[in-house]
C-alpha cells in the first residue's frame, strides 16, 4: 500500500527533532494519531496536512508536497516578482530599501539570487561585478576574492557556512545550499574552530574599499505572513555601520541620513 504521505511526514519529524508524542501534544491530537498516520493506517483530512505543515515549519512547496502524497491539490502558489498581485509587496520593499539609505540593503532569494538592490548597495554591489540576477553565493564562495575583500575573513566564513547549513535544514536539505557550504568547508580547510572567550554583541564583516574599510552587520527581515512560496523565501538583507567611521564614510558616499535616523 502506498504511504508516500506517511514517509514524508516522518521524514519531516525527523528532521525538526520531534517525537510522535511532540508532534502530537504541539498538534492537539494523540500521539496514536500520528504513528496510524506515518504507517499509513489512517489518511489525513486535508485541514491536517496543512495544520501539521504549520506545526513542523514545513516550507511552502513541501507542503504542496504533502498534500500532494495525501490525494490532495496544492495549496500555495509560487508568483512572478512583478506579477500585479505582488504590487503591494514590492511598494514595501522599495519603501523599506530606499529609507534605508545610506546603508546598503538588498534583497535575495532562497538561493541567494540578487532580485534587487538599493541605490548604495547596488553602488558597492556593482563593483564587485554582482547584478540582480546573480547569485551571491557565486562570490561569496570565491575565496580568492573575498579573502581579499574581507579583512575577517575566517569570521566571516564560519558564520556564512553556519547560516547556510542552517537555511538548509529548514528547508529540509537544499542541494545549492549544501554545495555551497561544502564549498567553504573545504576553503576553510575542514577546520571548523569554536569561538573562544567572551564573543562581542555582535561580528561585522570588515569590507576592504579600495583604500578603506567598512565594518557593517546585518539584519534580515522577511514577511511573516507570506503563504507563496516565492515571497517566504525572499530576505531583505539590510546591512548597517557598526562603527563611525563606517557611518561617515557611508554618508559621505551615499548622502545624509539625519531625517531617517530616529532620535
Amino acid at each position: 500500500m502506498d504511504n508516500a504521505f506517511g514517509a514524508l511526514l516522518k521524514s519531516w519529524r525527523d528532521q525538526r527533532h520531534m517525537s510522535q508524542l511532540d508532534l502530537g501534544l504541539t498538534a492537539n491530537v494523540s500521539a496514536r494519531h500520528i504513528s496510524f498516520l506515518e504507517t499509513g493506517r489512517s489518511k489525513p483530512s486535508r485541514s491536517m496536512v496543512l495544520m501539521l505543515g504549520d506545526v513542523l515549519d514545513v516550507p511552502r512547496a513541501s507542503r504542496n508536497a504533502l498534500l500532494n502524497a495525501a490525494g490532495f491539490a496544492p495549496a500555495y502558489e509560487s508568483r512572478d516578482w512583478r506579477a500585479d498581485d505582488m504590487a503591494s509587496v514590492r511598494d514595501a520593499v522599495d519603501w523599506t530599501m530606499q529609507r534605508h539609505d545610506p546603508y546598503p540593503a538588498f534583497v535575495i532569494d532562497r538561493h541567494w539570487v540578487l532580485i534587487k538592490a538599493n541605490r548604495s548597495a547596488s553602488a558597492l554591489l556593482g563593483g564587485l561585478d554582482i547584478v540582480e540576477g546573480r547569485s551571491l553565493l557565486d562570490f561569496m564562495t570565491n575565496a580568492d576574492i573575498t579573502k581579499a575583500l574581507f579583512e575577517n575573513w575566517h569570521e566571516v566564513m564560519h558564520h556564512m557556512l553556519a547560516r547556510l547549513r542552517t537555511e538548509s535544514l529548514h528547508l529540509g536539505g537544499d542541494a545549492i545550499l549544501d554545495a555551497a557550504a561544502e564549498k567553504l568547508t573545504l576553503a576553510l580547510g575542514g577546520q571548523i574552530s569554536a569561538p573562544t572567550g567572551t564573543l562581542a554583541a555582535v561580528i561585522p564583516a570588515r569590507y576592504r574599499a579600495g583604500d578603506i574599510t567598512l565594518s557593517l552587520f546585518s539584519t534580515i527581515a522577511q514577511f511573516g505572513t507570506a503563504e507563496d512560496i516565492a515571497l517566504a523565501d525572499l530576505k531583505i538583507e539590510m546591512l548597517f555601520p557598526a562603527d563611525q567611521a563606517t557611518r561617515d564614510r557611508l554618508r559621505a558616499m551615499f548622502g545624509d541620513d539625519d531625517e531617517r535616523t530616529p532620535s
